[in-house]
């Protein structure tokens, strides 16, 4: 229920600024868009990061799941209440805004080859920012939610007008399937997906013996 929540509450918010700012002639500004979803991010860590770890994002889970730092057994579990919720807040914001075409679906603006690289990039800067600052899987602090917050928000400054800066499956996933924005889904559910895994070898590279550690796994893990 907590990833569940906190999934709805950062595609509700995040890209309910996308489509407020749309239909309401800017007023929201791609600052402010950024912000929102910067700041939905950290306020949900800091409400549930204790109680599920706060993933929000299939591409997290299976970050956490590879480094050693998560059961392999709750990953799929954590992807479907993630989808869900993401469905869930697409689904509102379809009631409140039928007029509404996207959604706040995540659209390449450049190249598919341009938007790949960034969703690659900015969810490695995201997931080594997590890594670095969690223990474990879970957290619940000010540092970890400002920290956190901060990264979505400055991917979303920087990548949102060529990429969307979706950083997160989930997040593309429930726009695009209540819209019927399909055809360039794959995009976003696969290059975070690569860019968190980066990241794993990026924190153990840089962090303490032991983080990390891709060896000697238990099986069932």
């Amino acid at each position: 229920m907590a990833e569940a929540i906190g999934t709805f509450a950062l595609v509700f918010v995040g890209t309910g600024a996308i489509v407020v700012d749309d239909l309401s002639g800017g007023a929201v500004t791609h600052l402010g868009v950024s912000l929102a979803f910067g700041a939905v991010v950290g306020t949900m860590i800091f409400a549930v990061g204790d109680v599920s770890g706060a993933h929000f994002n299939p591409a997290v889970s299976v970050g956490f799941w590879v480094a050693r730092r998560f059961p392999g057994s709750r990953v799929l579990p954590y992807i479907g209440a993630q989808a869900f919720g993401a469905l869930a807040g697409s689904a509102l914001l379809r009631v409140l805004f039928p007029g509404h075409a996207g959604l706040g679906a995540t659209r390449p603006a450049g190249s598919l080859a341009q938007s790949f690289g960034l969703e690659v990039v900015l969810t490695f800067f995201l997931m080594f920012v997590i890594l670095s600052v969690t223990t474990g899987a879970r957290e619940r602090g000010i540092t970890a939610a400002l920290a956190i917050g901060g990264t979505v928000a400055m991917g979303a400054l920087f990548g949102g007008p060529i990429s969307g800066a979706s950083m997160n499956p989930a997040r593309s996933f429930g726009p695009a399937l209540v819209s019927g924005e399909l055809s360039l889904l794959w995009l976003y559910l696969t290059a975070p997906v690569v860019g968190a895994l980066l990241a794993v070898g990026g924190c153990r590279c840089t962090r303490e013996a032991g983080c990390c550690d891709l060896s000697g796994a238990p099986a069932g893990t």
